[in-house]
């Protein structure tokens, strides 16, 4: 039996009345190492005012202290008794969420949780059990301006959606199948109205329902991949697919074969991308503009979404703390893409992607460190991804290709389903290189 925190979910959606009703149980096995004095759940629903509405909690059965405390995006509950190593504490949580309408800014992106008039993103959804570090404690961060806080474990997920309020088939009675479609983090099996879903060494679980999606499809070997776009978007949704379907097919080969039996590409009405484990989201930005060719940000951010399923989902990093570790690889992997798919478009992958804005910044600062020029997500972006990548080319041309691909072949493995550190990701590297690297960390690393 995993000890694996196993998350059961049963919700309904009101897609209407845009209301999610949950009724949710967290098994939790404490695999610290000491004993636990609280736990902590982080409620991202929270931070939006009037959303989250906690209407039932039990700790093993019965009603929690009440000292616990819910504010912004954590829940903290004392322990009546401290949780040995090994021991296994279950909650149970009743819920609603009155899910809000965030307006796109580029202040503070990407905002995928919410709905809009043509979707429904549910991400981050319910209350979950972050890691725990023997010296830093929990890995619960404030969110920051830009960028991801969150710090997932792998878990297992059982989860059972319903669906009501949804529109009609045009032309149809009421008592017809209504015209919605789901994309999730797996595939459902249906069951009546019932969408059943398990989800296993997950590091969350993700969905989006719309009325308006246009659904195509292919394989890559066992692995389903699908594409959700809008209607007016039908090209540009192929594209998607298209490129989602290459990346993965490569990532396999450099990296290490994908985990799961789905991948979903998601068109979406925020900024930027987002990645979650087995899904990600595109911004409907990229859609509008689709050239038709390679050379096209909606296709490198594809294939840099598609990679977060090995640099973020496969292997875990402190989001918040070290960015570089899932950004910098995203970013890198882009060009990998076009080096096998597309040659005749990588010269403007460097120009245009990467050295148009003259990156510059230490890569390896945290999402609260970039200020300069009072552009901080600029400076951000810049350092993190775009520096980074340059960090990588740079670190591939000292190694040769053999070596630098051995060594992300290694990291992958090696750090599959846990949580990687830059400590992690230079122990790995200097199996790998007898060369001196110091002048290309102290060129790029503050801390290196």
């Amino acid at each position: 039996m995993s000890s694996r925190t196993l998350y059961t979910l049963t919700a309904t959606l009101d897609y209407a009345l845009h209301h999610l009703s949950v009724e949710e149980q967290v098994a939790y096995t404490n695999r610290t190492g000491v004993p636990l004095q609280e736990l902590v759940l982080i409620v991202e629903a929270n931070r939006y005012p009037g959303t989250f509405n906690l209407k039932h909690l039990e700790v093993n059965g019965t009603a929690p202290p009440s000292a616990y405390t819910l504010e912004a995006n954590q829940m903290r509950l004392p322990l009546a008794n401290p949780l040995s190593p090994g021991e296994v504490l279950n909650l149970s949580l009743t819920y609603d969420l009155n899910l809000p309408s965030p307006t796109p800014s580029p202040l503070t992106r990407p905002v995928p949780f919410g709905t809009t008039p043509r979707q429904t993103n549910l991400v981050d959804w319910y209350p979950y059990v972050p890691p725990y570090d023997s010296v830093k404690g929990w890995l619960a961060h404030a969110p920051g301006y830009f960028g991801e806080h969150q710090v997932y474990e792998s878990a297992d997920f059982v989860v059972n959606l319903r669906i009501t309020g949804a529109p009609a088939q045009a032309g149809a009675s009421s008592s017809q199948t209504p015209s919605l479609t789901i994309a999730a983090s797996a595939v459902p099996q249906i069951d009546g109205e019932w969408y059943r879903y398990r989800f296993e060494n997950a590091r969350n679980f993700a969905w989006s329902a719309s009325h308006d999606y246009l659904l195509t499809t292919r394989t890559v070997g066992d692995v389903a991949i699908y594409s959700y776009a809008f209607p007016i978007h039908a090209a540009a949704g192929k594209a998607s697919l298209e490129t989602t379907a290459n990346a993965l097919a490569l990532y396999n080969e450099l990296f290490a074969p994908y985990p799961r039996q789905s991948l979903s590409v998601v068109e979406a009405d925020f900024l930027d991308g987002m990645e979650y484990d087995g899904l990600y989201f595109l911004s409907n930005g990229f859609y509008n503009l689709y050239s038709g060719k390679p050379a096209d940000y909606l296709v490198s951010i594809a294939a840099h979404e598609t990679a977060h399923q090995w640099f973020y989902a496969l292997v875990g990093n402190d989001q918040a703390e070290e960015p570089w570790l899932d950004e910098a690889l995203c970013t890198y992997s882009e060009r990998l893409y076009y080096e096998r798919f597309a040659p005749e478009a990588l010269d403007w992958w460097w120009a245009y992607r990467i050295r148009y804005y003259d990156p510059r910044g230490w890569i390896d600062g945290s999402i609260y460190s970039y200020t300069y020029t009072g552009e901080a997500y600029r400076a951000y972006r810049d350092a993190v991804y775009l520096n980074g990548a340059l960090f990588l080319e740079e670190l591939r041309t000292q190694l040769g290709d053999q070596a630098f691909f051995s060594f992300l072949q290694d990291y992958v493995t090696r750090s599959a389903y846990s949580l990687a550190s830059g400590d992690t990701f230079f122990a790995v590297l200097q199996e790998h290189t007898q060369a001196d690297l110091t002048a290309l960390l102290d060129k790029y690393f503050a801390n290196r």
